[in-house]
């Protein structure tokens, strides 16, 4: 009996934890992936992070294309191969490469570009297609 009362548990356990997990990668569109990582010049400056945080949260809420609107900031490198150097990170996904295009040319991305450039030194992108 305690056998099937563990195996029970362990089973309601793994699907409520799944379903946690799946809900808020639903919008998640695997089709295109866009992930920006910036390196502010004055990454101390809280003028500077909130100027640029202000800026971008504009930007992600005004996107007519983005999907997912992911910006995040490194954590504590905990292995030697997590490069943790760069200040924001930006996650976003489209449906296609169509509506990543779009994006690029959409007016509150010029203006993210033309509020925000003057802060960072280095900006890297990566864009991927699913599989």
């Amino acid at each position: 009996m305690k056998k099937y009362v563990f195996i029970f548990l362990f089973l309601t356990v793994n699907l409520v934890s799944y379903g946690q997990t799946e809900s808020p990668m639903k919008d998640f569109d695997a089709n295109y992936a866009h992930t920006v990582y910036f390196w502010l010049q004055n990454p101390e400056s809280h003028e500077d992070c909130a100027a640029f945080e202000t800026s971008l949260k504009k930007f992600m809420d005004h996107s007519a294309y983005a999907k997912t609107k992911y910006i995040g900031t490194p954590p504590k490198a905990s292995r030697d191969v997590v490069d943790g150097s760069f200040t924001y990170a930006l996650i976003v996904t489209f449906e296609s490469a169509e509506a990543q295009q779009k994006y690029q040319d959409e007016a509150p991305h010029k203006l993210f570009i033309e509020e925000s450039s003057h802060l960072w030194t280095k900006v890297i992108v990566y864009d991927s297609t699913g599989i």
